[in-house]
């Protein structure tokens, strides 16, 4: 036994021994010392037995207690935060493990991994992901957003771009042929890659990581695709197959050119093409909502071409086949249904989400030319969905509101009226829907609170933007504010919320849930050694004191 510990044995449990109290407190804080370095120890030891990480058909499988080595071992790691239900992330699977492989038989550095983020929450809240798939690409350790394919080439091809140099370089016809093999490569020619021009080519081709980048400065290859002067030019195997940009080519003029011309006049919305449509510059959207097999089809969508090559750069316009199955949640969204269609809408992907729709459904050259020149110029208003008032909206101890009785009852000056806005598939909406029945009924009696609930799917409001489920908001009385609430779906929280008029939210920190479960996992390893120091403390009279040492 050390001979301290001996030492301070004695002096606690003989009547006869009397320790100065200095010397006490010196033996104590050793013994302190030493559990706390025995408590680092211990969870240091468990962390290497949890920490292995499993490997699934090529692809790592990460968790909390394996995470950050795995990032922090490897330079270019793709992550894919998923769910098991989830049946994008089920498709993903197959396609994600063949790029995993094929990366890993090629003797790339590149690691592909996943987490499930219903089992490691505290992952997913840390990264922000708001579906699934997720995924996040993290090179050095820092993490950035995803933005390819949903294929195994795919994949490895924009793992390439975004790992290698940010164009090829093409010596040859041969060269260029070879990089051509995709629906759209933009190639950018300059007799001096050093001259401002190329500088700002391969700065555009560095940030944009879903079309292939080549440069040349090779006069056959000039000649080849008739190009006189320093250009860049986007091959492609639709519409007119090429456009030029050869004056101004700045960061700023490039960027806009290829945004311009990387997708088809009227591209058709998929799975696949979605991080295309809705992760690119253009936020206006113009969608067609038809079926493909309809015999007016070609004619409505030659027609809707007509108009798109007028606002090439301004507004992207998008084909949505009512067809597909999975397209009926966009359907769902617009408030529409298929026996709605042919029909169209315009949005924009700003932060109001603003929807437009038109007077008609006539899908011709001048119809539709009006329709979004109304809303190019600002003079169209945005439409606002809202269901039909049900006849027994206020029958129940919730009511029911929807976008036309919403200002009567939310806004009442008289009540105090808590919100839940939900969407009918919502996983979460469906767990609080009892909770908040319930809490109707504990209010049915109140003649100042009224609890109510909308469909946010299918009713709109000018001035609320929902963008989660389940939200809900507090319209106090005689008040305009409208009040987040952030806190526990409990009744019991809710009954404190509404008791207190609002201002009191227990708020559910993610922190501190993050913290308490990677903490619960060595907790009665942790609580067995400060057993000991906190006995002690009970009696001894400088327990005052012993904790600022325990704290240091």
């Amino acid at each position: 036994m050390n001979k301290h510990l001996h030492y301070l044995e004695i002096a606690l449990f003989s009547t006869s021994n009397r320790l100065p109290c200095e010397v006490f407190l010196s033996f104590l804080q050793v013994i302190v010392i030493k559990m706390k370095l025995l408590v680092v120890l211990l969870a240091s030891f468990i962390v290497s037995i949890t920490a292995e990480i499993a490997v699934e058909e090529g692809v790592l499988v990460l968790t909390t207690d394996n995470f950050d080595s795995a990032i922090s071992d490897n330079e270019n790691i793709l992550v894919e935060f998923y769910a098991p239900w989830c049946g994008h992330c089920k498709a993903l699977a197959p396609e994600y493990s063949k790029a995993a492989l094929q990366l890993a038989e090629e003797g790339s550095g590149i690691k592909l991994a996943k987490v499930d983020a219903t089992v490691e929450s505290s992952l997913g809240e840390k990264f922000e992901v708001r579906g699934y798939p997720t995924l996040k690409f993290f090179r050095n350790g820092k993490a950035g957003d995803y933005g390819g394919g949903r294929t195994a080439d795919e994949i490895v091809a924009w793992l390439k771009k975004k790992t290698g140099p940010p164009a090829v370089s093409l010596a040859s016809q041969e060269d260029l042929d070879a990089l051509m093999t995709d629906d759209v490569t933009v190639v950018g020619f300059f007799k001096d890659q050093e001259s401002e021009g190329a500088k700002a080519f391969l700065e555009v081709a560095s940030a944009k990581d879903d079309v292939k980048f080549g440069i040349t400065s090779e006069q056959a290859v000039f000649d080849a695709k008739d190009v006189k002067s320093d250009s860049v030019v986007v091959f492609k195997s639709f519409d007119d197959k090429r456009a030029d940009l050869s004056e101004s080519l700045s960061v700023e003029s490039i960027t806009e050119f290829i945004s311009a011309n990387q997708l088809p006049l009227l591209i058709e919305f998929s799975q696949d093409n979605a991080p295309k449509v809705f992760g690119g510059e253009v936020k206006s959207h113009f969608l067609l909502f038809m079926s493909k097999k309809s015999d007016a089809f070609e004619s409505a969508a030659e027609e809707t071409r007509k108009v798109a090559i007028k606002h090439k750069g301004k507004m992207l316009f998008v084909f949505i086949n009512t067809e597909v199955e999975d397209n009926l949640r966009i359907l769902e969204f617009f408030g529409l249904k298929a026996e709605d269609t042919p029909t169209y809408r315009i949005i924009n992907l700003g932060e109001d989400m603003s929807k437009f729709k038109p007077e008609t459904n006539e899908v011709t050259e001048k119809v539709v030319g009006g329709f979004v020149s109304s809303f190019m110029d600002g003079t169209l208003k945005a439409f606002l969905m809202s269901e039909e008032v049900p006849a027994d909206w206020d029958a129940k101890p919730v009511k029911v509101l929807v976008g036309k009785n919403f200002d009567e009852v939310a806004r009442n000056k008289d009540k105090n009226v808590l919100v839940e806005f939900y969407a009918p598939w919502c996983g979460h909406c469906k767990q609080l829907a009892p909770i908040w029945d319930e809490l109707g009924e504990k209010f049915a009696d109140s003649k100042d609170v009224v609890i109510a609930k909308m469909d946010s799917t299918a009713n709109e409001l000018e001035d609320v933007k929902i963008q989660s489920f389940p939200t809900i908001k507090f319209f106090p009385a005689g008040s305009d504010e409208i009040v987040d609430y952030d806190g526990d779906r409990t009744l019991e929280a809710f009954e404190k919320f509404l008791n207190s008029g609002g201002q009191i939210c227990k708020i559910s920190c993610p922190f501190t849930r993050i913290l308490m479960a990677r903490l619960s996992k060595y907790q009665a390893i942790v609580n067995s050694v400060l057993e000991v120091t906190w006995l002690l403390l009970e009696w001894l009279p400088h327990h005052h004191k012993l904790i600022v040492i325990l704290c240091e």
